[in-house]
């Protein structure tokens, strides 16, 4: 009998990302095997997001490519999943034909059985009930996705959910309410991770800022002191924070705990009170800027990283002009903007006096444009210093070369504590180059600095320095 095959295919955040893995590894668990490409896929899924318009036409553009597939293959299960799957459930069926399922984000520990139902009754199955029993949970996120290629860097998703209801907002309908895991599961999830030779996690919750508190289990910052002795484990991320609940202690931890990286990415998205105020996002800008001089105060060097939405309804250019100011008061190391769109059942979307598209579009470029010349500042500021670079692999430019055993030799890619990207070489060349690979810590000095990387050098050294390394990390090296 043929092996059963399937594909994913992913839009959105990183907790589609996580929740992808996940399904990867409940479907390679029922004995399929995951292929890169939908064609000759005997399930295709297709991970979707809600949170912009534009990923959500994305959504329908590709199911509607997927007929043709479904046409030469009758038995092909197309699947749609995530966050406008629970957002539109029937409706996905009225306006696309083909599609054999509808699974929203409570849904996933029950795929088994519903992909199972499919077979046996050759139904099309909606599955957007937010009732998951416990059991239910644990099924899905008990799925152990590092076997499987670990890599140097992983997601563990600690939340889910939010209880914000900001006015633009779709993630408490189609995600729910802030529920948190129990930290000894996720403890338990990164020792395995580590195990398997994972150096890195990032955290995920939409606002991993309140983990534990409804529940009263542990507060984050808790958490992290928890995960920052898991022997093996070199670094800690998270994201999202929001901040409202960036808590005093929670500040503290970045200059506590010696695994948690020096970045932050904390939305702000708006620099005027008025429009904080509509979009009911629970602060002020005086706020938001009080906390950034609290992590710059325990955490000098912390790169803060944050997001913007323009155009959101009333926005006036008096607005638009705050938003700019705080951009140089606090002087972020990067931003993601986007332009505001309607979301079906927000606040916001009944708000009136929309922005012209022809405004969003001109304060997203005069936004961009500012952040750049701060981006470029603050990556030149780092040229001449050394830096920690936790390495992911092998650089671009080296991958998509033939042969890398030129005078210039190969070319390594990683990440500093503050989230920037290092591309460097190994002085000396090739006979060195055995100290560095995935999973190594390495010191690496800035040379040149770009709009998004910078370009280093690791200086040369004596074959065994890094046995120490070499040792702890041994599962790393291929």
């Amino acid at each position: 009998m043929r092996e059963k095959r399937f594909y994913i295919n992913t839009i959105g955040c990183q907790m589609n990302v996580h929740d992808s893995e996940r399904i990867s590894a409940l479907m390679q668990r029922c004995g399929y095997r995951q292929i890169p490409f939908p064609e000759g896929a005997d399930l295709i899924f297709l991970n979707t997001c809600a949170i912009r318009e534009k990923a959500e036409q994305k959504v329908f553009s590709f199911l509607g490519r997927l007929a043709a597939l479904k046409k030469r293959n009758p038995d092909l299960i197309i699947a749609a999943c995530g966050c406008v799957a629970q957002q539109e459930a029937d409706r996905i069926f009225e306006r696309t034909a083909h599609v054999d399922l509808v699974l929203g984000t409570h849904s996933y520990g029950r795929l088994p059985k519903i992909i199972e139902e499919i077979h046996r009754n050759r139904r099309r199955i909606v599955d957007v009930d937010v009732g998951e029993s416990i059991e239910e949970i644990r099924t899905f996120f008990s799925q152990k996705t590092a076997d499987k290629a670990p890599g140097v860097s992983r997601f563990v998703t600690i939340m889910q959910g939010c209880d914000n209801f900001c006015a633009y907002c779709v993630v408490p309908f189609v995600r729910g309410r802030e529920r948190s895991r129990d930290p000894e599961e996720i403890i338990s999830e990164i020792q395995d991770l580590v195990a398997a030779g994972v150096r890195e996690v990032t955290l995920l919750g939409q606002n991993v800022n309140s983990y534990g508190k409804k529940e009263g289990i542990s507060s984050f910052s808790e958490l992290l002191a928890r995960i920052n002795t898991i022997e093996g484990l070199e670094r800690i991320r998270f994201t999202t924070s929001h901040p409202k609940d960036l808590s005093d202690d929670l500040v503290a931890a970045f200059g506590r705990l010696d695994k948690l990286c020096r970045h932050i990415h904390l939305p702000v998205q708006s620099g005027s009170d008025r429009v904080l105020s509509r979009m009911h996002r629970r602060y002020t800008r005086a706020h938001y800027i009080d906390r950034v001089k609290a992590l710059r105060l325990v955490c000098p060097d912390i790169s803060i990283t944050t997001d913007f939405i323009v155009g959101f309804p009333g926005e006036s250019e008096d607005d638009f002009q705050e938003t700019l100011s705080m951009m140089a008061v606090v002087e972020f190391d990067s931003l993601f903007a986007f332009k505001y769109s309607d979301r079906k059942g927000t606040r916001a979307a009944g708000l009136m006096e929309k922005v012209p598209e022809s405004i969003k579009t001109e304060r997203v470029k005069t936004l961009f444009k500012f952040q750049r010349d701060v981006t470029l500042k603050k990556y030149r500021a780092l040229v001449g210093t050394f830096q920690e670079v936790l390495v992911d692999g092998l650089s671009k430019k080296t991958q998509k070369q033939t042969d890398s055993s030129g005078p210039e030799g190969i070319q390594w890619t990683g990440r500093t504590l503050g989230n920037k990207i290092v591309n460097f070489r190994v002085k000396g060349g090739s006979p060195f180059q055995d100290v560095v690979y995935p999973g190594a810590l390495v010191r690496v000095h800035i040379k040149q600095a770009f709009a998004n990387s910078l370009v280093g050098e690791a200086p040369e050294c004596r074959p065994g320095r890094f046995e120490e390394i070499r040792r702890k990390h041994s599962c790393c090296i291929k």
